[in-house]
């Protein structure tokens, strides 16, 4: 017979979940409801609501731009994330667990005070707000979980391996290309996955250092200050099926548990 305090804890993390979960489903479901408000019944089902999105030019230069930034925060984080795991793990626990700390702070930050600290930056060395100052404010946060995971990763690898590479001939080139790539390429692609699906759902560091500019999560935000319009339920389905989809490509790449 099963106990009544292990049913009270199941059914207390059903409705969890399904308090969690309901506000996305929600958004989905909406967005293909014929009904122009969200509102029950919702009447028949129709991609109508997505058709007008695709018609919105707005929306067509936000998913450039946020193409533009996601890609390059994914490339720059990959290149420079997987250098730093690499020295990281050339060092000593000491040191790199002191580099962990420091790398890993803008994480903890509250992301209001990261953006409003980079944006005082920006205009205190009088650079321009546009997609130039919005890709290295991502690097800022997104950075840290390529650092972490493919550090994870390298922490345990075996260095007699490069040793003796590096004794038969081989430069450091070659050793990345045929040693090192080919056990982290999961874990480093995963990783980047990651890092591009926290830059693509990014909306408060965004708003503060784009300037005129718009993203896909901007674009949500101006579109909500105007009116309710179904299409906005479109696009938040769009970018929810791409960063959840992102990120458990990503975890199941690196085989993240934490």
């Amino acid at each position: 017979m099963i106990a009544r305090s292990q049913v009270v804890w199941t059914a207390f993390g059903a409705a969890a979940l399904v308090f969690l979960l309901s506000p996305l489903v929600l958004v989905v479901f909406f967005s293909l409801s014929e009904n122009a408000n969200a509102t029950f019944p919702p009447g028949g089902m129709t991609l109508h609501w997505y058709d007008v999105l695709f018609g919105n030019p707005d929306f067509w230069k936000a998913l450039g731009n946020s193409a533009i930034i996601t890609l390059c925060v994914g490339l720059v984080s990959m290149i420079s994330g997987t250098l730093a795991a690499m020295a990281l793990a050339r060092s000593g626990p000491k040191v790199a667990n002191g580099v962990i700390a420091l790398v890993t702070m803008p994480i903890m930050l509250p992301p209001l005070v990261l953006a409003l600290a980079l944006a005082t930056g920006y205009s205190s060395l009088g650079l321009p707000l546009g997609l130039a100052t919005v890709i290295p404010s991502h690097l800022v946060f997104t950075q840290p979980f390529v650092i972490l995971v493919v550090y994870a990763q390298m922490s345990g690898f075996n260095m007699a391996i490069l040793d003796s590479a590096r004794d038969l001939g081989a430069g450091p080139w070659t050793i990345f290309r045929t040693v090192i790539l080919p056990i982290i390429r999961p874990t480093l692609i995963g990783a980047t996955l990651m890092a591009m699906a926290v830059s693509l759902d990014d909306f408060i560091i965004t708003y503060f250092t784009i300037g005129g500019g718009m993203t896909l999560p901007t674009m949500i935000w101006g579109m909500l200050r105007k009116a309710l319009d179904p299409s906005i339920n479109a696009l938040g389905s769009l970018v929810l099926v791409a960063t959840i989809g992102t990120s458990l490509l990503a975890l199941r790449l690196t085989r993240y548990r934490g």
